[in-house]
């Protein structure tokens, strides 16, 4: 079933089945023995952030059931945050290299990418197996909540809370943006328009034809911000410690490579951003809620 509320189901039901279904694929990712460990670890770390995207559409409705599971979820996705970094680390290194191969020499940054595929292999997979497997655990263990979760609203009061302060935060951290493109400040823009996107496609049965458009748009977002800010991580990483990946002038090569396409990626990105982002949280609140009433007859 896909990530998304029925047409005619039931607030608590849709939460329950959702929540269940995510849970049961995490399971089953990590029990896949033809997946690799680090499509295996990208896998179920997007389990846990649908999870909790899941979980903040419903947050008022929810009580005290949301502070205890959204740190369950988030610490189970950090147990794996080391994994995934020396694997996305990697793929950056590839991606900047591809967007600019008709403009630089990739043998020159030889030892940059040896550096990087070193650091990933060193990786104790004895180490990363033990943390799979105590993820596992807490995912069983956290289903058998889910199917009992209780929600104290009905209908679309049920989520237009979450759904407005989720929103309302992305626009913020917009503002915060604007006034200072920091990488932390963008990271905290993209992580905030990515629950808002999950939203959209919780809600896209609504009105799918809207709604894909839309989705689509806030996950072309997440791209660009999600690319950006595995740039910035990438260049603090070599600038932190140039002498193990290469010559001066190399590393000085990279990073202006670097600081290039990041420059471009913002400039497509925060107009995007502030493009859907546009309405108020109420504006936005309303507009759903007459969808969902329409869809609902």
């Amino acid at each position: 079933m896909a990530f998304r509320i029925k047409r005619g189901e039931s607030s608590q039901d849709a939460l329950r089945r959702i929540a269940c279904e995510q849970i049961d694929k995490g399971i089953a990712e990590v029990d896949d023995d033809e997946l690799n460990v680090h499509d295996t670890v990208h896998q179920v770390r997007k389990r846990c952030k649908k999870l909790r995207g899941l979980l903040r559409l419903f947050r008022p409705s929810l009580g005290k059931i949301y502070d205890q599971e959204n740190v369950t979820f988030r610490d189970a996705a950090r147990s794996l945050s080391a994994i995934r970094d020396a694997a996305s680390v990697l793929g950056t290194y590839d991606g900047l290299l591809d967007h600019y191969a008709s403009q630089v020499h990739r043998p020159a940054f030889a030892s940059i990418r040896r550096t990087l595929t070193s650091q990933l292999r060193e990786l104790d997979e004895q180490e990363t197996e033990q943390r799979l497997k105590a993820f596992r655990a807490i995912f069983v263990e956290t289903r058998q909540r889910a199917a009992s979760w209780k929600l104290d609203d009905h209908g679309f009061q049920a989520i237009r809370g979450g759904l407005k302060k989720t929103y309302g935060r992305a626009r913020d951290r917009l503002d915060d943006v604007r006034d200072d493109p920091t990488v932390e400040q963008l990271h905290q823009l993209r992580k905030r328009c990515k629950y808002h996107w999950y939203h959209i496609r919780l809600l896209k049965p609504v009105w799918p034809a809207m709604l894909s458009r839309h989705a689509s748009q806030l996950s072309d977002l997440a791209d660009l911000l999600g690319d950006d800010h595995d740039l910035a991580i990438f260049r603090g990483m070599v600038s932190s410690d140039p002498e193990t990946f290469g010559s001066a002038e190399d590393i000085q090569a990279l990073n202006g490579l670097i600081d290039q396409r990041r420059k471009r990626l913002q400039r497509q990105a925060i107009p995007l951003a502030g493009r859907l982002l546009a309405e108020t949280p109420e504006q936005l609140a309303d507009r759903l809620a007459t969808y969902w009433k329409i869809s609902r007859k």
